[in-house]
């Protein structure tokens, strides 16, 4: 008998799903109530994350299409139709977006003293002189201007990069052909160009506009009869044979190579390009019509992240966040003596990651510390815990570290650390065939007074100090017995490709989490079947497996409450009558990137909360490690659970899913302004204060010298 949860009518598609997303971000660019600049830094955000999603979820569907592969989605959608859909409405976003910066954000930008040049035609003399004068000096040198013709083929236009398209024509020929020749806008230079302005105004213009007045410095027998900015996305989507590689690490760093000549999925042009330049464009880029974005304004608004990044506009901006102290792990403690007296939960970015680097710190000079293991999956470019891991290895502790090189777009990064650590000594992992290493945990064994204890960090994020400040992820510290059996399983299952026959705590992906997920999800149907208490309140980045939507489906028929706070994919319909009327669905889009897994079941009263890497997708089920920890201690359950209810109480970030599928924020009329992310912060703070006070008399152990 067919499942009649598992209509194609009663999912929506991802990758439209994912577009929603996208433009709840830049909802925020239009949001009035943010300050100018952090506005300037939304729209910015929408560029990049619509550049990634064209490199890889769009060139993935016309792989799929030249592949003439049919078969559907869940929402019953063949590629070739999903890409139909993807044009027409990115398009529309794309539009909205140049709408908000030219008819709102630029008119600002000049209200509040900062001029943006759009057309180097409107430089005053002096500023026009100035510009002449830059571009002889700086950015001639530079640049490398390509003639086409029939000894020249037409060059490799890079991905992602900013170029001017020009026809020209020789002065010296009899005949009066038109020429095509290309300039690569140099990413070398500052692409904001400050000028002389007036006494009061900052005044800007873009290196494009430097180089196109200047054009014609480059081609001195020409003369230029047309110059258009132009820019490509090539596909990046890496096919890894990794069965066949003998090497996991040189594939990758060939295959990175590829996506530089990639096949072009979108060219961006200035509106009003000439139409013979367009053409040649289209020819030798074998780009169609429907790929063609016409611009009107600057290509590549990621430039507005450093416009947001410009000196004298403080008042513009949010003040810069400042992490509070973890009030159990105090500057200067010893961290494996504060995770003994209980465990510990950590809230990032309200609560500082530092704890988290200083526990490799205290571990690489710790002489009890025997050995350190650690999964890393996206690291930052100058990561204290890489330093850190090279530093034990090289005081003589066994040190594994897993590498994931498979981080989409991190992989340079991740190879250039994972050789630095085999340089150090530390034994490095580069993952399991055919699966992406996603966990975030933590391992150090430390030889004690009473025989060996394993200390364990498991998180929802990764092992970055930098984005630690930007995403709200939540981690665990213990030293339970069961929690350091599980890890070490989980690293003995990494290296050696042991599976433990059960787990203690830990739950586990590929291969038994999926399982723990859809029994959770079923007991809460059975509870409420029983009439018992019945909820789940589930916290994540993206859902779209079918098989969790069709139990969740299932449960709501049921009449179990079911509250998903998702900040950007979701596949699955609210309100279907007999189907998901009990299934309530909000995004939250704020400063901060909301990136944390969290999974609270009523269970008949017998509340259970899970945290973890994993979102409710098949590649996290089903193709990644991922590791899912309960939350025990009945003081740490009482914090998470406030996290799910300060969000599930969010009036001002949050966006809820209507019965179309759209997202619209909460008619505040009535009900209290709360801004979740707002409040975590002062209450970060304030537990902080009443710590520095004494009305919170909690008793510190301090650190001992552990390189002594």
């Amino acid at each position: 008998m067919k499942n009649k949860y598992l209509d194609p009518n009663y999912y929506y598609n991802r990758e439209l799903s994912w577009i929603s997303f996208n433009k709840r971000v830049l909802l925020e660019a239009r949001d009035k109530q943010n300050l100018l600049f952090e506005r300037l830094k939304f729209l910015s955000i929408t560029s990049s994350n619509l550049d990634e999603f064209f490199m890889v979820r769009v060139a993935s569907l016309k792989d799929m299409v030249n592949a003439d592969y049919t078969k559907k989605d869940i929402a019953g959608l063949t590629p070739k139709q999903q890409l139909e859909e993807i044009n027409k409405v990115t398009h529309e976003l794309v539009n909205l977006q140049y709408s908000t910066y030219n008819r709102s954000l630029y008119p600002m930008l000049l209200q509040q003293g900062l001029q943006i040049i759009a057309k180097h035609e409107e430089l005053t003399k002096e500023q026009a002189e100035y510009v002449d004068r830059y571009f002889e000096e700086a950015v001639y040198p530079v640049l490398t201007p390509m003639a086409v013709d029939s000894s020249r083929p037409f060059p490799l236009i890079r991905n992602k990069t900013l170029n001017i398209g020009a026809l020209i024509r020789n002065r010296h020929k009899e005949k009066n052909e038109l020429e095509f020749a290309t300039v690569q806008v140099p990413n070398v230079l500052p692409r904001v160009v400050k000028l002389p302005g007036k006494e009061g105004m900052t005044t800007v213009i873009f290196l494009e506009e430097v180089i196109e007045r200047n054009i014609g410095k480059l081609f001195l027998s020409y003369d230029i009869v047309s110059t258009y900015p132009f820019r490509i996305m090539r596909n990046a989507d890496l096919t890894i044979e990794e069965d066949e590689a003998e090497d996991l690490l040189k594939e990758i760093e060939k295959q990175i190579k590829k996506r530089q000549w990639g096949q072009v999925i979108r060219l961006e042009v200035e509106a009003g390009i000439d139409k013979k330049l367009l053409g040649v464009l289209k020819e030798d880029l074998q780009v169609e019509e429907s790929d063609i974005y016409y611009i009107d304004g600057p290509l590549d608004l990621t430039v507005m992240m450093k416009v947001y990044g410009m000196e004298g506009f403080e008042n513009l901006r949010e003040p810069k966040h400042e992490p509070a102290q973890v009030p159990e792990l105090p500057e200067g403690c010893n961290v494996f003596e504060q995770i003994q007296k209980s465990d510990i939960i950590m809230h990032h970015p309200y609560q500082s990651f530092q704890p988290v680097v200083e526990f490799i710190r205290q571990a690489s000079r710790d002489p009890q510390v025997l050995a350190i293991k650690q999964t890393l999956y996206r690291v930052s470019g100058n990561s204290p815990i890489i330093a850190a891991l090279a530093t034990a290895a090289e005081n003589g502790k066994q040190v594994t570290v897993l590498v994931e090189l498979k981080a989409r777009f991190d992989e340079e990064n991740n190879i250039v650390w994972a050789r630095k650590l085999e340089q150090a000594g530390c034994h490095v992992i580069y993952g399991l065939v055919g699966l992406k290493t996603h966990s975030k945990i933590t391992l150090v064994v430390r030889k004690e007074e009473d025989g060996i204890r394993r200390y364990v960090h498991l998180g929802t994020g990764n092992y970055n100090d930098a984005t630690a400040k930007l995403y709200t992820d939540v981690g665990l510290f213990t030293c339970k017995e069961s929690f350091g059996e599980d890890a070490t399983a989980v690293f003995n299952m990494l290296s050696g490709y042991s599976e433990p026959l059960s787990w203690n705590k830990l739950a586990v992906a590929p291969l038994w989490l999926k399982d723990k997920f859809l029994y959770w999800i079923e007991r809460e149907k059975e509870q409420a079947l029983n009439k018992k208490p019945a909820r789940i309140i589930a916290k994540m980045n993206s859902l779209c497996d079918r098989d969790i939507i069709a139990a969740l489906y299932e449960a709501s028929a049921a009449g179990v409450e079911i509250e998903l706070i998702i900040r950007g994919i979701c596949c699955l319909k609210t309100g279907i009558p007999g189907i998901s009327e009990n299934i309530k669905v909000r995004s939250i889009v704020g400063r901060f990137l909301e990136h944390s897994r969290i999974f609270y079941f009523e269970n008949g009263g017998r509340e259970e909360i899970y945290c973890g890497s994993s979102d409710w997708m098949p590649r996290n089920l089903e193709r990644r490690v991922e590791i899912v920890f309960p939350i025990e201690d009945e003081r740490l359950k009482k914090k998470i659970y406030h996290i799910l209810e300060g969000e599930l109480r969010d009036t001002i970030k949050a966006s809820i899913m209507t019965l179309e599928g759209t997202y619209e924020k909460i008619d505040r009329r009535g009900k209290e302004a709360y801004s979740s992310q707002e409040v975590f912060t002062k209450e970060a703070k304030q537990e902080i204060n009443k710590i520095k006070e004494g009305v919170d008399n909690r008793v510190f152990i301090p650190a001992k010298h552990l390189e002594d």
